[in-house]
């Protein structure tokens, strides 16, 4: 991704293994461009945590590589995965990662190198996606997207900011209205930081606005990424992405999802299994550092809410575009290796 350090534009991951784990700090942004070296597993694991990295694929890119420091350092490999796996519940590429580098060690392969391997397969992935996701627009398209499933959340490319490098590349001439993402502000940090940096078109919108502006019809598309996909369809979402596939579908607009397909869980029935973290509630009292509620007030804060497969016109993967009927096809595919993918629709 284009990355603007002292007004010099630079390509960059936003996580990469240098004998250690590197990424960028996205608490900073768009202040701020630094970046965080974890050494060991503790300091991976806060990364995690605290969302000094975001986004289902790219954790599971830290979980990957978290699992590979605690090999570099001589640690106890099943209490690292314990460890990692303790960080953060709802996002299924962090368990994927996990596992898969739990069973490249038993089988005494080099996990630094699996690692490696598996973040370079996330973002030929999100490639893919783009590639793919890019067939749903004209020239002009506007887009709806919520939260940041960009490079900060998948490595790079992203997921559903994939299909939009693409366009404005081939001179589609996109526009994004950019949800807020309350109470983190992904959106209005994250998302329109990597969009200006892109030179792609946005406007940061409050959350609470989406509707207006789909009902007036100004939305041709929504396009979201996903922390989880569950076997019927069903997602797990950054809060908000619920209300925003209702309002699409009652607007006539399609609603698409996009992710690699590491991010479906095969395991998960329905959306009703899958976990919702729940944050510290001052992420919903304080910005800044400043209560913005009465003193004594208290929040909840759900980080992601389940939106129905119903909702949902289609999914983008790398394999390609299709409906949600499809997605045992797709998932049996992947696990035996095919290289093709479902037809499109």
């Amino acid at each position: 991704m284009k990355v603007r350090i002292n007004g010099r534009i630079k390509e960059m991951q936003s996580i990469w293994w240098d004998d250690g784990v590197c990424m960028i700090d996205q608490r900073g942004i768009p202040e701020r461009v630094e970046i965080f070296r974890a050494e060991d597993l503790n300091a991976l694991a806060f990364s995690v945590r605290d969302m000094v990295i975001r986004g289902a694929p790219a954790i599971g890119v830290a979980a990957a590589y978290g699992m590979a420091l605690a090999w570099k350092n001589h640690e106890d490999m099943d209490k690292a995965a314990r460890t990692i796996k303790g960080t953060r519940p709802t996002a299924r590429d962090l368990y994927y990662a996990v596992e898969l580098m739990l069973g490249a060690w038993r089988e005494g392969r080099d996990v630094i190198a699996e690692a490696k391997r598996y973040a370079d397969g996330i973002v030929e992935m999100c490639r893919k996606i783009g590639d793919h996701g890019v067939t749903l627009f004209r020239k002009g398209v506007r887009v709806l997207t919520h939260c940041n499933a960009g490079a900060l959340a998948t490595v790079d490319y992203g997921t559903a900011l994939a299909p939009l490098r693409v366009a404005e590349r081939r001179g589609l001439d996109p526009f994004v209205y950019v949800d807020e993402t309350r109470p983190r502000l992904q959106g209005a940090r994250l998302t329109a930081w990597e969009l200006d940096n892109e030179g792609i078109a946005y406007r940061i919108i409050c959350d609470n606005a989406a509707g207006y502006y789909m009902a007036r019809g100004d939305v041709d598309i929504v396009i979201v990424g996903a922390d989880r996909v569950a076997s019927n369809g069903d997602i797990a979402n950054k809060i908000g992405t619920y209300e925003k596939a209702v309002l699409a579908k009652e607007n006539g607009i399609p609603f698409y999802v996009a992710a690699p397909v590491s991010t479906f869980d095969p395991g998960i029935m329905s959306g009703r299994e899958i976990p919702i973290e729940e944050r510290d509630e001052n992420e919903v009292l304080m910005i800044d550092g400043r209560y913005i509620s009465p003193k004594g007030s208290h929040a909840f804060n759900p980080a992601f809410d389940i939106t129905p497969a119903k909702y949902i016109t289609g999914y983008i993967t790398e394999y390609g575009v299709f409906k949600r009927e499809m997605i045992p096809e797709m998932i049996e595919r992947w696990k035996t290796g095919g290289s093709g993918g479902p037809r499109d629709f």
